[in-house]
């Protein structure tokens, strides 16, 4: 029986009314350029970025895995990963680059985390709570770790 680990990454719906994802200004800030580039010479109009992807399922996943040792989850999520660029936005390789939350969203945070001497994942700040936490505008939802803010 093969049991493949689901991936840690979704695609998120990219044809719903008002949803954007920086569309725009790969082919067309090109086309028109006295320069030729590969894209205009063999007709390539896909961008450069992945758009419509959604890493909550990783960030849930490097969160569950606090207190493990960093090579191995680092090598689990890698594996299950389009790319291991998004790792990196959430976990710091070294103290001193530590962030107490991530903005991974309009408004979604996580709890940042970093690989300490030891090779262990920890939290930047353990302290740091939902509750404590102020949004910015009253017009949207905000959450930190999948939980609102203000209540705890």
């Amino acid at each position: 029986m093969n049991k493949e680990k689901s991936k840690l990454f979704r695609k998120v719906n990219t044809k719903t009314y008002n949803v954007h994802h920086n569309f725009g200004g790969d082919f067309k800030s090109t086309r028109n350029s006295k320069k030729e580039t590969l894209e205009q010479t063999k007709g390539k109009m896909f961008g450069r970025k992945e758009r419509g992807l959604d890493y909550t399922p990783l960030y849930r996943f490097l969160l569950s895995k606090v207190g493990s040792d960093w090579d191995n989850v680092f090598s689990e999520a890698k594996s299950r990963l389009n790319s291991s660029d998004a790792i990196f936005g959430m976990v710091a390789l070294r103290e001193d680059e530590k962030e107490d939350f991530v903005r991974t969203g309009e408004s979604s945070y996580f709890s940042g985390l970093y690989v300490d001497k030891i090779g262990i994942l920890q939290i930047s700040n353990p302290n740091l709570k939902a509750k404590d936490m102020i949004p910015f505008c009253n017009c949207c939802t905000h959450t930190f770790n999948g939980k609102l803010f203000g209540i705890e």
